[in-house]
């Protein structure tokens, strides 16, 4: 079973965090990853998949808005992604299906308020689910330390994980069991 990974990154930091999801993902079944504006990302170029996973940064207690994305590259400091596409476009484009597909989200958020209310990843499931997707995982967040980042140490390791523990509901592990 194929899996894809749609992403949207302004600072980098969820980019990173999707790759490193593929990465978890990849041990098993063959991943692209993809951002949200390459064409090659469209709902319907990836309707073959057996796995989406979607996710982005939080803003402003949900996923990215123009006028955020636009905050954003206002207050940079350093190199940011200047888009006018996002998560939220991507899976508001998503057509509703009648067969059930698996998927799941991520986003990534600022460890200094915890809990940090809203999230992008709770919103993008909402909208896959209306869509007719079935959830194969709670929402997960990844942790940076101020609005650009850097990650939070161990937060690529814990996405490699969760990646494949996506894997393994796509390909369940060898039954151990042994018979006498």
């Amino acid at each position: 079973m194929d899996a894809a990974v749609v992403y949207e990154s302004m600072y980098g930091n969820s980019e990173r965090v999707a790759f490193a999801v593929a990465e978890g993902l990849g041990e098993t079944v063959r991943v692209t990853v993809l951002d949200v504006t390459d064409p090659a990302a469209s709902p319907a170029a990836l309707r073959h998949v057996g796995l989406l996973v979607a996710g982005g940064p939080t803003h402003a207690f949900g996923m990215t808005r123009p006028s955020t994305r636009t905050e954003a590259v206002q207050r940079a400091t350093g190199a940011v992604s200047d888009r006018t596409t996002g998560l939220r476009e991507w899976v508001g484009s998503v057509p509703h299906e009648d067969e059930a597909r698996l998927a799941a989200t991520f986003d990534t958020r600022v460890t200094r308020v915890k809990p940090l209310p809203g999230s992008a990843a709770r919103g993008a499931a909402k909208a896959l689910r209306r869509a007719g997707f079935r959830l194969v995982a709670p929402p997960a967040s990844f942790y940076v330390g101020d609005v650009e980042g850097p990650l939070d140490v161990g937060e690529l390791d814990r996405a490699r994980s969760w990646g494949r523990s996506l894997a393994e509901v796509l390909v369940p592990a060898p039954s151990t069991a042994t018979t006498p």
